[in-house]
Formats: C-alpha cells, structure tokens, sequence
C-alpha cells in the first residue's frame, strides 16, 4: 500500500498489524512520479488517489510503467459533484461563505475526473487496453447532522485547513449554511445522501 501522506501510510500500516497479516507493506510514493521499476507490478489499485494528482496524464502513465504486460489496473474516483451532495453541498456552502470557488479552479479536487467519458479518455491516452468505466452507487448514512459534518469536514483535507484558519464566527456561520443545505437529505432516522463512484479497469497490452 502506497500514499504520498506519511499518515495514512502510518494508519495502513498499523491496521495491518493488527489484523495480523504480514504480507502487506507499506510505502510513500508520489503518484506522480512512482519510485518503483519498470514492470513490477501485476495489479495496480488505486482507491481515490488518481483525482487529487497534479497531472493525472503523467500518473496514469506511471501506473501503465509499473505494470507487467498484461497487468491489469483497477481504480475508484468519485463522479461528478452533483451527484455526491455528502460533499458537495459543503464544499458550495464553503464557497458560499468565502465568495470563492473551493477547490480553486486548477487545483486537483475530490471531483476533477468525475466525468466517465474524460476519465476513460485519459487511460486510453496513457496506453491502457480493454478500458471499462462503470458507475456504482456509494450512499452515505449517518445519525445525525453532527456525525455527517465531522467525518466530512476532517476527510477532506484542505477543507479542514480552511475551517481551522477562519475565525468562529465565520466557521458557524458556514456550518450553519451546510446544515440547511443538507436539510433535503434529512430522515427519520438521520440523514441519507446519494452518492457516485466511477470504477474503471484497465489492462497494459501484452
């Protein structure tokens, strides 16, 4: 397992100790730039990584790089932001508040290959085979509002850091615009958001 966080590297590791398996390692790499050999890899699985590379083009060739031929690549990104109001109406509500886009026009978000059409392009471009772009339906639950924008605002990153570097005014005053943008999603039994993944495979030709 390979994240370019020294954290969530950490957190692997330690959840794989303590399952008690010992063919896992871990390491820290840059997706962008792979320090790791030419075709070394059978399989490459990229869980929610790809969207948030600088150059998703060069990653995806990295991945295509370290894979055999006729290795396979399987990975996971979020699809288009309207179709993942868990986090989207927090990141409109952000911006709402600030008066200005977050994430910033060219800056790599949760959501910058929601597109299957681009997506599947980008592989192509790279080189991959037998490219497959499906969607998968990923809806999230929670008890309450309190539950939701906790586990939200610390998942994603940049988000927490601009939370934490605002006054707390102006942090409850964006707290209470999510909450009534979230209001839609409310239920009995808490709150229940539609949410979207994109999940492609791929093959390196033989």
């Amino acid at each position: 397992m390979s994240d370019v966080a020294p954290e969530m590297t950490a957190v692997a590791a330690a959840r794989a100790a303590a399952a008690g398996l010992t063919n896992v390692t871990t390491r820290v790499l840059d997706l962008d730039d792979v320090d790791e050999p030419d075709e070394r890899f059978d399989v490459v699985l990229c869980r929610e990584g790809l969207m948030f590379a600088s150059d998703p083009a060069r990653a995806a060739r990295e991945m295509r790089r370290v894979l055999r031929p006729g290795g396979r690549l399987a990975l996971a990104v979020w699809g288009p932001r309207e179709r993942n109001p868990w986090l989207g109406v927090v990141f409109d509500s952000v911006s709402d508040q600030l008066g200005r886009p977050v994430p910033p026009p060219g800056v790599p978000g949760p959501f910058s290959l929601g597109d299957a059409g681009a997506l599947r392009g980008l592989l192509t471009d790279a080189g991959f085979t037998h490219v497959d772009v499906s969607e998968l339906a990923v809806p999230l639950r929670t008890a309450s509002f309190d539950e939701w924008w906790q586990r939200t605002s610390a998942l994603a990153g940049p988000l927490a850091t601009i939370l934490a570097g605002l006054p707390a005014s102006a942090a409850a005053a964006i707290r209470d615009r999510v909450r009534d943008a979230a209001a839609p999603h409310a239920t009995s039994a808490g709150f229940a958001f539609p949410g979207l993944a994109l999940i492609a495979g791929a093959a390196r030709p033989g």
